[in-house]
């Protein structure tokens, strides 16, 4: 089969042996796949969590349909059109836990399918789960013009957040972003940033941050969070800065990190079981969505990952799988 494998002399499509799957695994026949910021790093060699380095078959977020299921998969069926996450999605064929995918709404095509296991999963549980949001509170994503920033501002307005934040450093994105459930727009890299978010709190500081930015923000977020506030850092990978642990301590806030390198596949299960018992309906009424950027053939997937490295995009650049 055909698959963006990362190897010697970086990645290219290559025939590699299709998978079989085993125990609770799905073959999936893909017809999509997202783009996310990791396959970035991993196209250039570099891990992501155990993932990555030469034979690595890139990708991570997909749609398609099941072609076989494993001696001990449940709960779907040879045919049933699916999207979901995990390694190797970049390939005619892929495999996947049976407790980590979605069923595909009727209403959606694959392209669209595709967008969302990641930014569902993802910002489910940092909204929702961890950052425990409640109606009524206020919330800032930090980088919230990515596929999961959008995603992230949409679940925060369905579970009832008062006022939405998003920033995004880019001046043409950050105008967009009321569109995606942001009540105000603030650019990360002015230093006024905070003052802005004090003032649409009344001086309070935000409920909650849930943080993609880190770094050079990472104080700043302290500032703009309330007094025994919380802030969940999805982090990015290689980032690291001063931080003003006084002012961490001062305003009692919770900090907590999160990311699905190092969880279990029980745990991630459980992620995906959340998103169903509570999101779901929201999803295929098509309340929570994403906006498709663009759309490249597999031939050309490294004409995507330059429109993605271009970093002019606004939501899911998405690479469709004949």
């Amino acid at each position: 089969m055909k698959a963006y494998v990362y190897g010697p002399e970086g990645a290219r499509i290559s025939d590699v042996a299709q998978p079989k799957p085993k125990g609770t695994q799905v073959l999936v026949r893909v017809r999509a796949c997202g783009l996310n910021r990791a396959d970035t790093g991993m196209r250039k060699g570099h891990a992501h969590g155990a993932a990555g380095g030469a034979g690595t078959v890139l990708g991570m977020e997909w749609a398609g349909e099941v072609a076989e299921l494993g001696p001990d998969a449940k709960g779907v069926k040879i045919g049933d059109r699916i999207m979901g996450s995990g390694g190797a999605a970049f390939a005619e064929y892929t495999l996947a836990d049976h407790g980590r995918l979605f069923r595909a709404p009727s209403n959606m095509n694959f392209e669209e399918a595709a967008t969302l296991p990641v930014a569902l999963a993802t910002m489910h549980n940092a909204v929702v789960t961890v950052g425990g949001v409640q109606a009524g509170q206020s919330v800032l994503i930090q980088g919230a013009s990515s596929g999961v920033g959008l995603m992230a501002m949409q679940i925060a307005k369905l579970k009832g957040a008062k006022l939405v934040i998003g920033s995004s450093t880019d001046a043409t994105r950050r105008g967009r972003l009321k569109e995606h459930g942001a009540d105000l727009a603030v650019d990360s890299s002015d230093p006024k940033w905070v003052d802005e978010v004090l003032k649409a709190t009344n001086g309070e500081g935000v409920d909650l941050i849930v943080d993609q930015v880190s770094g050079k923000v990472a104080s700043q977020n302290l500032a703009a969070t309330k007094v025994k506030g919380r802030i969940v850092n999805v982090g990015r990978l290689g980032t690291h800065a001063d931080f003003n642990f006084d002012l961490h301590a001062a305003r009692r806030i919770d900090y907590v990190g999160v990311t699905f390198r190092t969880r279990t596949i029980e745990e991630v299960r459980e992620i995906f079981e959340e998103v169903r018992k509570d999101i779901w309906g929201a999803v295929e009424s098509r309340k929570l969505q994403l906006p498709i950027d663009r759309v490249f053939a597999f031939d050309d997937i490294d004409q995507a990952f330059e429109h993605m490295e271009a970093n002019k995009h606004l939501g899911k650049i998405v690479v469709t799988v004949p």
